[in-house]
């Protein structure tokens, strides 16, 4: 990484076809290059991990609303008792369990009505996710939150690792206004600290919220 960063700064870096490895590649050296912070973490963690999620866009979406409120490691536990209970985590595997399996798996009431009317809603053809690849962020937001339980840090969630979009910032996100402040100092705020990191900012989150994994 630093002999890309040495190469790039000198203007030598060789030309090569954009693939989203590239990209990432791309995002890791401009983090690299224009704040401190993020290099070390860049240098400490690795490639960005979220190009390696290979989940459908159910799956992101259902768990993006797992996650809600809850902490990474919770969060992760649930997911995994879910997926116990329906092989291959889909909207018909989600109705076909009851709403007391889906307790029982550690899912809140609202959290099931609003997983289970995605389902339905995916199954009977009120609603797709094919559109959404077409349009801006914004817009993608406009649609995701018409759905029963989806507010914005949801939708946010999906723009990130549902439609890989290389430039959202979920400034509502807890962890991410955690992660800046252990990382930055006790009076930095994510907005503050976050405009060099453009138009990135989808890896820099990765990479604060794997901070504070450890």
């Amino acid at each position: 990484m630093r002999q890309q960063i040495e190469m790039r700064r000198n203007g030598t870096m060789p030309v090569q076809p954009i693939t989203l490895t590239l990209l990432s590649e791309e995002a890791e050296l401009h983090l690299c290059t224009s704040c401190s912070v993020m290099a070390h973490l860049v240098e400490r963690y690795g490639p960005c991990g979220i190009l390696r999620r290979r989940n459908t866009a159910f799956q992101t979406l259902a768990s993006s609303i797992i996650s809600q409120q809850l902490s990474a490691r919770a969060a992760s536990t649930i997911k995994k008792r879910v997926i116990a209970l329906s092989p291959g985590f889909t909207p018909a595997g989600i109705l076909s369990l009851s709403p007391e399996s889906l307790r029982t798996a550690g899912l809140s009431s609202a959290k099931i009505r609003y997983m289970t009317e995605l389902a339905q809603r995916l199954q009977d053809g009120r609603f797709n996710f094919r559109h959404l690849r077409q349009q801006n962020n914004e817009d993608v937001i406009t649609a995701l939150t018409d759905l029963p339980g989806v507010g914005r840090w949801t939708a946010e969630m999906f723009l990130i690792f549902g439609l890989k979009r290389p430039d959202v910032l979920a400034l509502d996100d807890v962890g991410l206004q955690r992660a800046v402040r252990l990382l930055f100092g006790e009076t930095a705020t994510l907005e503050g600290v976050s405009d060099s990191w453009r138009p990135y900012r989808s890896v820099a989150s990765w990479y604060l919220w794997r901070s504070l994994d450890e």
